[in-house]
Order: C-alpha cells, then structure tokens, then sequence
C-alpha cells in the first residue's frame, strides 16, 4: 500500500472514531490546541522566518509571501479562531422533522460529519490550524495537503494538534499532513474516493482548474476574489470612500480584497476626484475605462478585455456606468461570484442588488473584508466555495456536514 493510500485510509478509520466523540470532549481538545500554539509560537515563527526567507529568494510575489508569513498577531487569531470554534454550537446529532406519513411512519434528518476532507492548498500556514479545527468540531477527519513553501510549518503546527488529540485518547490521524510536497503524491490523493469524502482546494486558478480537471473526488471550488464595490447615484461619499479604501488596501492580497470600482455616472466627476486622492495617498495604481480617464489621471487605460483581473496588490480597475443595471450587467460578465458590494443609501436599489446579483456574499454598504468566516459568525472557515454544490460562501461548521433521512416505523411495509 503507497503512502497516500495509507494515510488516506487511516484518516477514514479515525473518522469513524471522531464521528462518536462528544461536543464537550472537542471543546476540550480545540481549548487545548488554542493554548499549545501560543504556549509554541516562537518555535512556529523561527521555522516560518526560515521558510519565507527560502521563498523570497526563490522570487516568490509579494501576495504569496503575506500569505505564506506567520507572526505572534497571525498566531494569536489562529488560537483565538480555535476558541471561537470550541464556542460554537456543533451541528452534529441535530434532527429536523419533516414529516409524519399518513401511515404513521416518522420522517426526520439528522446532520452528519463528510467523513473525510482533503485539503489541497498554496503556502497558507494558518489553513493547517483552521481546517483542523472545522473539521475536528464537525466530525470530520482532514487530510491537508500544502505547497512546498509553507510545509515545514504546517508540519510544525500540525505535530502540535496530533499531540493534543493523542492526549484525548484519540487517534492524532484525525488531521494529517501529507509530508512530501511531490505532484505525483497529489495526483494519487485526487483519486482516493474509496477513502477521500471531499475535496477542497485553495489557491490560484490554475490549481483550482487542475483539481477539477483530475480529481475522482467530488470538489468544492474556490475561484479567485474578483470583488467590485459599485457606488450608486445615491451613494454617501465618505461611506463609499472608507469602503473602498478598506477592501482596497487594508489586505491585498487576500481574496476578500476590491479588485474593481464600478461609479454611476451621475456622480463620476465628484467621487472620482475624492476616490483618486484617497487612492493616490496609499500608492495604488489605477487602471481605469475611457470614461474614467475623463474625469482623473490613470496609470492604464484598459478596454472591456482587462477587466475581471484578481490583481492581489495595490492596483485597482474603474469604470463608469450609466445605470444600476449596467453596473449589474458589469459584474455579471467580470465577477467571480465570491463578493460583491454596493453603497447606496436607496434601500429599494440596496435590495435589488443584493437579489440579482449572483455571488455567494452580497454586501450593502459593508466591506468587502466582512466576506470571512470568523467576521461573520462561522468560526475560522474551510473556504469560500464559489460554486453552489454543495456550499456557497464561507463555509463553516455547518457546510462540512450533510444530512441523512432517519425513518421510524412501527412494522409498516410498501403495499
């Protein structure tokens, strides 16, 4: 039997004995687990440092790097977000009625764990932590998959969590690192559906693209963060200003981030000028329409062709609309389904945006950084899955377990 295999099958045996483990004992190990990470930061963030240093010497981009690099903040929410998931309710066990049959027998659903969930994921360290965390609460067993830059540290933090749940009498397989960073070992994983439940695949497109393309396992897709912030007509300014200095370069090179400004022409010449400011302030390059360039300097005048780009830096794409429903018609041909915003103090056009546009989260004058599992109430997230099969969205506790039909009867039988 090859090592993927092993590992594989190991990790469906010790989802068998996580699925009968108690919310409380879960909370007891996530509590744990939150508190050895701290207890070992230090040691996380000295094998981290050596790793991002490997990786910017290998020409590594910025965005990467962010993502790749660790530090006692970073370190501190990865404990915080295990807590937070201890905290939560577990969605395990818990029955929904639907239906007594005329001939007396009971219909209700029970919600239960995947089984078993791979993780295929760029550099991303803290994905080690969260993953393990989501799918220990929800009963899952997680096989997680990282690149090369960011495996020694998940490694690391991944020793931490198996010795944990080996002091919980419980099988450390429960959360698995594939230790080799080899593509034949990830195309060997992508065909354990014998053993293998789901998989998840976090990164750039060309990763996503080839786990669907070569997986024998369902996948959730996680496309890339194409999010507009449109400012309507009747859009109040120093709202729209913070949001888009916000979503534009508080994080840029995470998937929550603005990647496209989409103005009303009605109020073009205004909140441009204001927008340019605040946007030249922070040294953010600006690629704007032929409208655009009307009103303010760009760096790049871009036709049709280079928008719906995921530019993961302090860059940004503008254009002017005629009307909400050019805007609407610009997000649906350039967006990536993932999140989408607009300011607007008319409720009725807030209300139509939000039910035609078609993205897993759609915001009304919120920041598009509030996309995220832990600011909206989920915990640390798995994901953002940007297909509808079978999540959409951030995908917490909840989105890593299905339902089944438990039906009482009585003796009845199919006449």
């Amino acid at each position: 039997m090859s090592l993927i295999e092993t590992l594989s099958r190991e990790a469906s045996h010790a989802s068998r004995a996580l699925a009968v483990v108690d919310e409380e004992t879960k909370n007891q190990v996530l509590r744990t687990i939150a508190q050895r990470l701290r207890d070992n930061a230090s040691g996380i963030i000295e094998t981290n440092t050596q790793e991002v240093a490997v990786a910017r010497e290998n020409g590594t981009g910025e965005a990467m790097l962010d993502r790749l690099t660790l530090n006692a903040e970073r370190i501190e929410a990865m404990a915080e977000g295990l807590e937070t998931v201890a905290s939560l309710p577990d969605p395990v066990g818990k029955t929904r009625h639907l239906d007594t049959r005329p001939n007396g027998i009971e219909i209700n659903k029970m919600r239960v764990p995947l089984g078993v969930v791979c993780m295929i994921y760029e550099a991303r360290p803290n994905v080690t932590a969260d993953a393990g965390a989501l799918c220990l609460k929800s009963g899952n067993a997680v096989i997680l998959r990282g690149g090369k830059e960011a495996l020694t540290t998940s490694l690391k933090i991944a020793s931490i969590m198996q010795a944990v749940l080996e002091e919980f009498n419980l099988p450390p397989q429960i959360i698995t690192v594939v230790p080799d960073p080899d593509r034949g070992l990830m195309m060997e994983l992508m065909q354990q559906d014998k053993y293998i439940d789901v998989i998840i695949p976090r990164g750039g497109e060309g990763l996503i693209n080839f786990v669907t393309d070569n997986s024998r396992v369902p996948v959730i897709q996680h496309f890339q963060g194409v999010c507009h912030l449109y400012v309507d007509k009747q859009a109040d300014f120093q709202k729209a200003i913070d949001l888009l200095v916000n979503g534009k370069t508080q994080r840029t090179g995470v998937c929550n981030a603005l990647e496209c400004l989409v103005v009303h022409a009605d109020i073009a010449e205004q909140f441009l000028a204001l927008a340019s400011k605040e946007l030249r302030e922070r040294k953010v390059v600006i690629n704007g329409c032929e409208k655009t360039a009307n009103y303010i300097t760009c760096d790049h005048v871009i036709s049709d062709s280079d928008f719906g780009k995921e530019y993961l830096c302090l860059e940004i794409a503008i254009r002017v609309v005629d009307s909400l429903n050019s805007a609407l018609d610009h997000i649906a041909e350039f967006g990536s389904n993932h999140t989408e915003v607009i300011a607007t103090e008319d409720e009725r056009t807030g209300a139509i945006f939000q039910q035609t546009v078609d993205a897993s989260v759609v915001m009304v004058n919120a920041s598009s950084r509030f996309s995220d599992g832990s600011e909206l109430g989920l915990g640390a997230e798995i994901g953002i899955a940007t297909t509808k099969l079978h999540a959409y969205g951030p995908m917490g506790l909840e989105s890593l377990t299905t339902e089944k039909f438990l039906v009482n009867g009585t003796g009845q039988v199919r006449t």
